[in-house]
């Protein structure tokens, strides 16, 4: 099982490579990756005992695979082949599908990772990956938003490198098991690293506007799985160490507030999915032991709604309104949307409900808040009215609905992880919270026009608000 593990590794970097030799092949070889990356997943959450790889005894260097990992990988292939079905019949280079084929691998890479120095390694591979990606188009907006990307990524990752260098100095080990004897500036650094890149609380900031302005299946990658490889090593340590989860539940719960605060009052519908993002990501930070299936759920129902919002024939949701949805491709934002909400018969209701069972009394009423925010922000697609004719586009766009089916197949079938979730009390809670949701909605929030305040998204301040949350973590640490 090991050689299996270090060939599934190796190998999307190889094809990745091998694109260029064959480029007629580009689209078969990127979704022959992502196909091996759905087996092996399906086979880490299903398997009995976890998989420990000891790659540099004297450094701490190790891999670990269990149901954890399993389910941010899972996700990650599922994302990453609905990308590709997408993209399938469009005129995308060998350049892309090389790129996509990369970042797949590294994010794999991250969710196997058990140690800072190797987990570095990932990381900056993907800032690289996704920055290409970003500006594949090559306009100046594009090139923008990647620079500005790579920058507050590259700022991030130095924190954390001298962070991972002192948890190394202090246990002469990289291992994430070291963080618990590691000194307080090692955890600072390192947690400021990781929750700006997994876009937490007011340092990830930077997402709306880089999400928001790619290309519509780089969205659904940068919202389903990329920026989970901030998120995913956080939780492993608050598994491993105890003592870090309270404070990533503080951050969890406090993400959540902020990021749906932004979704309820946002206009534009790719904006709107990314502040939604960084409220869903609060909800896998709040509950580590739930944090594999809630990754899961969440990518799938928010890849499928960047790429049916990069679809629509307008971006705001006046004029969405005002216009109509063909039904079918209403009928899958809807279903997404619902899913996200908590709605039962979807996977997103028994993650939530397993999320909400692990918290205490305060931490539960404040996601419960969220969740009623949730239903909020999402009644703006799920009432957008419906039309049966079809915008000529989406009939010539067969990787689209192929995508959108597979996606949404996922959130079907993942329900019976949490079968048991299907009891009376739950069920009334959802839809009563759903149900309050909607009704706040069309009664406050419906035809508010509120322009956001776009000061902490200027790059000048994104820094600034780093060195803000680092101060904040050298408190809590010591606290």
């Amino acid at each position: 099982m090991s050689l299996i593990t270090l060939t599934w590794i190796a190998l999307p970097f190889f094809m990745g490579f091998s694109i260029y030799l064959l480029p007629k092949l580009d689209r078969a070889f990127a979704l022959m990756v992502a196909f091996l990356s759905l087996v092996y997943g399906l086979q880490a959450i299903l398997a009995p005992l976890p998989i420990n790889l000891q790659l540099l005894d004297n450094f701490g260097v190790t891999l670990t695979v269990d149901s954890l990992s399993g389910y941010f990988i899972l996700t990650n292939a599922l994302v990453t082949t609905a990308v590709i079905l997408y993209c399938w019949q469009s005129d995308k280079s060998a350049f892309f599908y090389t790129q996509i084929s990369i970042l797949h691998g590294s994010v794999n890479a991250v969710f196997i990772c058990a140690d800072f120095i190797s987990l570095y390694v990932a990381l900056e591979i993907i800032g690289v990956a996704a920055f290409l990606l970003i500006t594949y188009p090559r306009t100046d907006r594009s090139i923008w938003v990647g620079l500005r990307y790579l920058f507050v990524s590259n700022t991030a990752m130095l924190f954390y490198l001298i962070g991972a260098l002192l948890v190394y100095q202090a246990t002469h080990s990289f291992a994430f098991a070291g963080l618990g004897q590691a000194p307080t500036e090692a955890i600072a650094l390192i947690f400021l690293g990781l929750l700006t890149k997994g876009g937490i609380f007011v340092s990830g900031l930077w997402l709306p506007l880089t999400h928001a302005e790619s290309e519509t299946p780089v969205s659904a990658m940068l919202s389903g799985v990329v920026v989970k490889t901030g998120v995913f090593p956080l939780v492993r340590c608050a598994l491993m160490v105890e003592g870090i989860t309270p404070m990533l539940q503080i951050f969890g719960a406090a993400t959540a507030v902020l990021g749906v605060s932004y979704a309820i009052l946002e206009r534009d519908t790719k904006r709107m999915l990314a502040s939604s993002t960084i409220s869903q990501l609060g909800f896998i930070l709040v509950a580590p032991t739930a944090a594999g299936f809630y990754a899961l759920t969440h990518g799938l129902a928010k890849s499928s709604l960047f790429l049916m919002a990069g679809n629509l024939p307008s971006r705001d949701f006046e004029a969405l309104r005002a216009s109509r949805v063909y039904t079918p491709m209403w009928a899958g934002i809807a279903i997404s949307s619902l899913s996200i909400s908590g709605f039962p018969l979807l996977a997103g209701f028994g993650a939530k409900t397993q999320t909400l069972k692990q918290l205490s009394s305060w931490q539960e009423i404040v996601m419960s808040i969220v969740a009623v925010g949730t239903a909020i922000a999402f009644a703006k697609f799920i009432f957008i009215p419906p039309t049966s004719e079809p915008a000529e586009s989406y009939s010539r766009k067969l990787g689209l609905w192929l995508a959108i089916l597979l996606l949404l197949s996922g959130l079907i079938a993942a329900n019976i992880v949490y079968i048991d979730a299907y009891t009376t009390t739950n069920l009334v809670k959802a839809l009563l919270t759903l149900g309050a949701g909607w009704l706040v909605y069309f009664l406050a929030f419906r035809k508010t026009i509120l322009k956001l305040p776009r000061l902490f998204e200027q790059l000048e301040h994104l820094i600034g608000v780093m060195s803000i949350v680092l101060t904040v973590l050298f408190w809590m640490v010591l606290a």
